[in-house]
């Protein structure tokens, strides 16, 4: 039996240890490219698409079009600001960080510059093109 307890911790070590990996972060392969996102607006399951470059973010939902400024702060955080706000909730800069990346998808976590309250979300990359065709 006292040969059993090394035994136990050893494996229980074991367990933990590769348990544990890196989660992978490739953000520069998200920097500029045309995303998707699906979001949950009441009962409403809703997809925005937006086409981002360095420095210029267009998101298009619900037939409309919106364009905001992109500050990156490094390769996987960055402050949204909307470039013509219509209230004064939509002056509010939004903070987005990569989490985590995986494929041509990456989870990112986001809240208005200043709050605590952080959300998150995933989106995917459907193009490396950073211009959009009109679909029919």
């Amino acid at each position: 039996m006292k040969t059993f307890y090394p035994f136990l911790a050893f494996m229980l070590l074991a367990t933990i240890l590769t348990g544990c990996y890196n989660t992978e972060r490739n953000c520069a392969h998200f920097k500029t490219g045309t995303f998707e996102f699906e979001a949950l607006v009441g009962t409403e399951l809703t997809k925005t698409t937006f086409v981002r470059n360095d420095s210029i973010e267009i998101d298009y939902f619900r037939g409309k079009a919106d364009t905001s400024y992109i500050r990156w702060i490094n390769n996987c955080e960055y402050v949204v600001t909307k470039k013509n706000p219509k209230n004064q909730a939509e002056k509010r800069a939004i903070h987005m960080k990569i989490l985590a990346t995986d494929g041509d998808s990456y989870t990112f976590e986001y809240n208005i510059v200043g709050e605590t309250r952080k959300e998150r979300g995933t989106a995917g990359k459907i193009s490396d093109a950073t211009s959009r065709s009109k679909k029919n």
